[in-house]
């Protein structure tokens, strides 16, 4: 008959080890050093073992805990492990196997979990590079969370997420859609690790099916947006290269801003990306609020480019940025495009983009102060003093409208600037 001077006496030996104690119950030594309390036994017909839990000797010290609220595996005390052995003698007196009552008990605990239930537990638990967790983590929360975060295990089909990545991929989305079904992989993948049978109905949808990451238009003005763009699908260069000259125009940021961006400067959950001091023209640091459209890239980046450190890097070195170059060869290639349909168009570099935006942004009837805020344009005079504003909100707002005024524009090929009331007119 074990003591508890005994238990806490007990080493490792390299291999696995009992120790018996009463009626059938023993400790089981690991060659890690876990000491668990066992037992072994027969029900119909069959030998059977159950773990009865793991011994802790600052477990009920203090105030021993009653049998109703003890359970299997739990940390307990030697009296609580004996405690629970007259359950065990009692339910194989009925026929009943404890060990299997313990395992349905379980499964039935984990089958009243939701999808979102588990999901969280896949992102709290997975093996993931942080930044690639964020990313994963913002697709589930802006695309998946809302539908099927509250439904049942059974009730996600294969019927259900094509619908689902297909809504995504409506609005321009192709990589998130192609994201949310790997989510969907991953976490149902999970659930099975730990012993839940249970039908994974992503793998029943091959990612090509969903989408293949093909650029959105872009462009300057309203009137040259859809022919701009038109002809950038048609440029012989790389889907992420049509993204990239997308992403300046909804950022508004300079060419080395983004050229020279590194992951470690994206928050996915925040959707800021915040620009160190050291890389801006005025020496302090600044924030891009990120709109639903300027994420999707991020997220097509992160898809072609997790390897690297930066979020376009040059096409034969991972740990090196494209060339300061690269984009207005691009976006020649495309005006030669426009050119050899027999249109006329004028030239424009990256550098006009931000002009683009402020233009059209200003034409929009948003206020000043928050246009020059987002283009990191450093006020002069007495205003500068005075005007400290960040204009967080008003500016993740505004940025928002800007990305849904450019699809449009993209879309339906308008000529009309929308005028906002209300959006602060300076």
């Amino acid at each position: 008959m074990l003591t508890d001077m005994q238990l806490r006496a007990l080493k490792p030996t390299g291999k696995i080890y009992k120790v018996a104690d009463q009626q059938g119950l023993y400790v089981a030594v690991t060659r890690t050093g876990v000491v668990s309390f066992r037992f072994d036994y027969r029900v119909n017909g069959r030998r059977e073992t159950l773990v009865i839990g793991k011994y802790d000797p600052t477990v009920g010290a203090k105030k021993p805990r009653e049998l109703n609220e003890l359970d299997y595996g739990m940390s307990l005390s030697l009296a609580e492990a004996r405690l629970l052995m007259t359950r065990a003698h009692r339910s194989i007196e009925q026929g009943e196997s404890p060990s299997r009552s313990k395992v349905e008990k379980r499964t039935e605990a984990a089958d009243a979990l939701t999808f979102g239930s588990w999901a969280e537990k896949y992102f709290a638990e997975a093996d993931l590079a942080e930044s690639t967790k964020a990313m994963r983590k913002s697709v589930y929360d802006r695309n998946l969370a809302d539908e099927f975060g509250r439904l049942k295990l059974e009730e996600i089909t294969p019927v259900r997420l094509m619908a689902r990545c297909e809504k995504i991929k409506e609005r321009g989305a192709a990589a998130p859609a192609v994201h949310a079904r790997e989510i969907v992989l991953q976490v149902f993948r999970f659930i099975q690790a730990r012993g839940l049978k249970i039908d994974n109905p992503a793998e029943s949808i091959r990612p090509s099916a969903i989408a293949t990451f093909k650029a959105r238009d872009r462009a300057l003005t309203p009137a040259e947006i859809h022919t701009f763009f038109k002809a950038l699908e048609q440029t012989a260069t790389m889907s992420t290269l049509r993204l990239a000259v997308k992403f300046m125009l909804l950022t508004l940021v300079r060419k080395t801003e983004f050229i020279e961006a590194k992951w470690d400067e994206v928050n996915f959950e925040t959707a800021i990306w915040t620009i160190p001091k050291d890389r801006m023209k005025a020496g302090r640091p600044h924030n891009v609020y990120l709109s639903q459209q300027a994420l999707d890239i991020l997220v097509a980046f992160k898809t072609c480019f997790s390897a690297s450190s930066y979020l376009h890097p040059g096409r034969y070195e991972t740990e090196l940025p494209i060339s300061s170059a690269t984009l207005n060869r691009v976006i020649d290639a495309t005006v030669k495009v426009v050119h050899d349909r027999g249109e006329d168009f004028d030239p424009f570099t990256v550098h006009d983009l931000r002009r683009t935006a402020s233009t059209l942004l200003h034409e929009a009837g948003f206020n000043s102060d928050w246009i020059e805020k987002c283009l990191a344009h450093e006020q002069r005079g007495v205003r500068a003093i005075y005007n400290k504003a960040e204009y967080a909100e008003q500016r993740r707002t505004m940025l928002q409208a800007w990305a849904d005024m450019l699809d449009a524009w993209i879309k339906n090929s308008a000529s009309v600037v929308p005028i906002r009331r209300g959006a602060g007119v300076a």
